[in-house]
């Protein structure tokens, strides 16, 4: 019998594409942890998020980056994610083994696809297909909302000036595609 060897592979590996001023592309190696504080014991649980990433767990419906270059999004008053750059498929563990037991974590990286949308047209691609207001003034840098997108669950995390990173199901990750590249060539 023939040995097999199984790789995980992003659903969007690879894809990287620029339509005029704009650039879609799936992050190589994105990681996705969910940490949730457990109830009685969240003081705990937010000191050792700050004493292993340097940064504090920031409000609802905000991120933050960390000097290392983990992405801290806090999607409710108990419930975050940490979002960064892992090649390996021990991320939860990695973060458990940070937070020294004081929260509970879940690998969410299989979940969810990601895609990160740049340039000057960004926020007009967008809102085509994004009900949530993502002007300056009201979606600032650091920003992060649960949505909807062309009927698909979303998470969108503003990251830079012109910059978004979104996340939706791995299962439809193919039409979530679709759906921000067909707004993207009809505000070309």
């Amino acid at each position: 019998m023939p040995d097999y060897t199984l790789i995980s592979t992003p659903p969007l590996a690879g894809y990287d594409k620029t339509l005029g001023a704009t650039r879609l592309h799936a992050p190589a190696d994105l990681a996705i942890v969910s940490i949730a504080l457990p109830l009685g014991a969240e003081d705990a649980a937010l000191k050792a998020v700050k004493s292993a990433y340097g940064a504090a767990l920031p409000e609802p419906g905000r991120s933050i980056l960390t000097k290392e270059g983990a992405r801290l999004v806090r999607l409710g008053s108990d419930q975050a994610f940490v979002i960064f750059t892992h090649a390996t498929p021990d991320a939860e563990r990695a973060v458990a083994t940070r937070l020294k037991g004081t929260a509970y974590t879940t690998d969410q990286t299989d979940v969810w696809t990601g895609l990160e949308i740049t340039g000057p047209d960004s926020r007009t691609v967008l809102e085509r297909i994004c009900p949530v207001d993502l002007h300056r003034d009201a979606f600032a840098e650091g920003d992060a909302a649960r949505t909807v997108m062309e009927h698909l669950g979303a998470l969108i995390v503003r990251t830079g000036e012109d910059t978004f990173l979104l996340l939706s199901a791995s299962s439809s990750a193919n039409s979530f595609l679709h759906a921000v590249e067909t707004s993207i060539k009809n505000t070309s």
